[in-house]
């Protein structure tokens, strides 16, 4: 089966190398992504969207033989739901890593602009809840791995209107979040909780982790996907 990787904000394909040899050696063909714009100076990305990442995602559902399974990182999260509403009938599944399922029409979140482009805003940015099992050597070695993101993808608000993807079976892996610890947090957040419940088959795994577990915890993350697939 393919697996189609969509990074979180920031991050590259090669932000999956830490899961790729064990998604292979179970038999999924992964497909690591790098988004449109990633990386890439302000004059080249002013026009390019939430919108235009799903797109490049749904271009590699459209290549694939047989329906894929969608896995998407943070941020990452809303442009596989996305696929997911433009190609419900070709997704066997959507795997959350550390995110939900995004509320038709909202964007990711806000983050300062900087001569064009959204920088990384370094690790230091983020709540110790999110980092906390990232050592320096981690922050050390994925320093290559981030750059600048298009302004737009962070805000642009996102479009669902196929009801087909309430049948396509999720998993949502959550780092620090059980079901009803989810299910809590969702409640006050109006539109992503009826979002969340409109699907059918849903399943929530809590992996112990902070919101990079394919860094901190790629062993833990890659038999979670694995069994997601398999279930």
């Amino acid at each position: 089966m393919d697996m189609i990787l969509v990074p979180g904000l920031w991050l590259d394909a090669r932000s999956w190398d830490p899961v790729l040899a064990g998604l292979r050696e179970a038999g999924l063909r992964a497909h690591p992504q790098t988004m449109p714009g990633t990386g890439r100076p302000a004059d080249e990305v002013a026009d390019i969207g939430i919108e235009d990442w799903v797109n490049a995602v749904v271009a590699v559902i459209d290549t694939a033989g047989e329906p894929v399974v969608l896995v998407g990182h943070s941020g990452g999260g809303n442009v596989v739901w996305g696929a997911a509403d433009r190609r419900p009938e070709r997704v066997a599944r959507v795997i959350f890593v550390d995110t939900v399922p995004p509320a038709p029409d909202r964007g990711i979140s806000e983050f300062p602009v900087v001569d064009g482009v959204i920088p990384f805003p370094g690790w230091n940015f983020f709540p110790d809840e999110d980092v906390y099992d990232l050592t320096p050597e981690h922050r050390a070695a994925t320093a290559d791995l981030v750059g600048s993101i298009p302004p737009r993808v962070a805000t642009d608000p996102l479009p669902l209107t196929d009801e087909r993807r309430y049948r396509v079976p999720v998993t949502l892996l959550m780092g620090s979040l059980d079901e009803h610890a989810l299910e809590e947090m969702l409640a006050e957040w109006g539109p992503y909780a009826a979002e969340y419940t409109a699907i059918d088959d849903r399943t929530v795994v809590k992996l112990d982790t902070a919101h990079w577990p394919q860094f901190s915890a790629p062993e833990r993350l890659t038999e979670a996907l694995v069994t997601a697939v398999r279930s």
